[in-house]
């Protein structure tokens, strides 16, 4: 029997998300958008705010029991981000989402010594901030989804084994997320370059003190402004071999098997998509025209209703995907990972423009959210790679 019912737990923990982004997410993000001074460094006034949210469980929701964390499924997960989302794209997908999955790689690949040793420290304590530096300057992302077997296709960071440890040279591209404020590098490099990058790939987690890593200066987007990017460089930078997770060359295949992390990424988008609607639809109750609110306009009346029914099939497309981790790993991750991606980012950005039409020429100005989440919107098109390059790993799945 199907129920999309929300048990007792999980109502609780959506309400709990939702009061906390409407009363600490929702201002800090209007303080950002409002003052550009404060866009050359969110990080910040965000920081308190992410600290909150580690205390209230956001980051851990994911990681097990046994290792500190609160032990939720993927489907309670997108309960939460989806409220996030909806008070502010950048920092629910940065901050919190991120740093939800990010931990997965440890708990799906680490040894249990490092499980041990690292996740404890990401559930107390300091709240700890994670990047993934991944993408490369000079090198496409669609090339980790090409078939083709030819050593010389993918990323070019090299770290080679010097006996108990690898030296690691190269560069990551100015989009790695939380490049430069973080506490702690989740790294993808290749280990071996006469391979290809299938199986010569390698995983390692590494402080930001680590010597030789350096971060450029922040990479300014259209959007999502509460967030922090930045190239990430390794100058012969020295790790212990004990930093790697998982076995040499395996890491791409390791990655291919988190798909909770697209997941969570979509219920953000959702959030998004679903706040557009929200603010078109109050927006149209208390505008008037040719004295009726414009809501009764037929032109804005089927806006409306569109609006409405892709944040519901958005929705249940992530709510699907998250639910089949569960019982089918290599579908969710292989076809409705991506399903549930894009097809938030299309309802956001779908319905964000839909916003600045119904508000008209206040649709275009800095007083309401409407231009913001358009932009913010965008961005969703490209980050974590394209509508287009998704859709074929799909067809080829198929």
């Amino acid at each position: 029997m199907i129920d999309l019912t929300l048990s007792d737990e999980q109502q609780l923990l959506r309400d709990t998300a939702r009061r906390f982004a409407r009363e600490q997410i929702v201002p800090v993000a209007a303080r950002i958008a409002r003052d550009a001074s404060l866009r050359t460094d969110p990080w910040s006034i965000c920081r308190p705010l992410y600290a909150q949210g580690v205390e209230l469980g956001f980051t851990r929701l994911l990681i097990p029991q046994r290792h500190g964390g609160l032990g939720r499924r993927t489907i309670d997960a997108v309960l939460a981000f989806e409220e996030l989302g909806a008070a502010d794209i950048s920092i629910a997908a940065d901050y919190f989402a991120l740093n939800a999955t990010v931990p997965l790689v440890i708990v799906a690949g680490g040894s249990e010594a490092q499980r041990e040793q690292w996740l404890p420290e990401l559930c107390s304590g300091p709240a700890l901030l994670l990047a993934g530096a991944l993408s490369e300057p000079n090198v496409a992302g669609s090339e980790l989804f090409c078939p083709t077997p030819d050593p010389a296709l993918g990323i070019r960071t090299y770290a080679r084994r010097e006996g108990a440890q690898y030296l690691i040279n190269g560069q990551k591209s100015a989009f790695v997320t939380n490049g430069g404020i973080a506490d702690r590098y989740v790294l993808l490099c290749r280990t071996n370059l006469e391979q290809p990058q299938a199986d010569s790939i390698s995983i390692f987690y590494l402080p930001a003190a680590t010597a030789g890593l350096r971060s450029g200066k922040r990479t300014e987007m259209i959007g999502w402004h509460a967030s922090h990017h930045a190239e990430v460089l390794f100058d012969a930078v020295r790790v212990e071999a004990s930093r790697r997770i998982g076995e040499e060359g395996a890491g791409l295949r390791l990655m291919a098997s988190l798909a909770h992390m697209p997941i969570c990424l979509a219920a953000c988008f959702v959030g998004l998509a679903r706040a557009a609607y929200e603010l078109a639809l109050d927006y149209a109750n208390n505008r008037r025209s040719w004295g009726v609110p414009i809501r009764q306009h037929q032109a804005i009346a089927l806006k409306l209703a569109d609006m409405y029914a892709d944040v519901q099939a958005a929705r249940l497309t992530v709510w699907d995907a998250a639910l089949a981790l569960d019982t089918n790993a290599l579908e969710a991750g292989a076809l409705k990972a991506p399903l549930a991606k894009t097809a938030a980012v299309d309802a956001a950005i779908r319905n964000a423009q839909r916003a600045v039409e119904i508000l008209g020429g206040y649709g275009i100005t800095t007083e309401y959210a409407a231009g913001r989440y358009l932009q913010d919107a965008w961005i969703g098109y490209a980050c974590d790679f394209t509508r287009d390059l998704l859709r074929l790993g799909m067809a080829q799945f198929l």
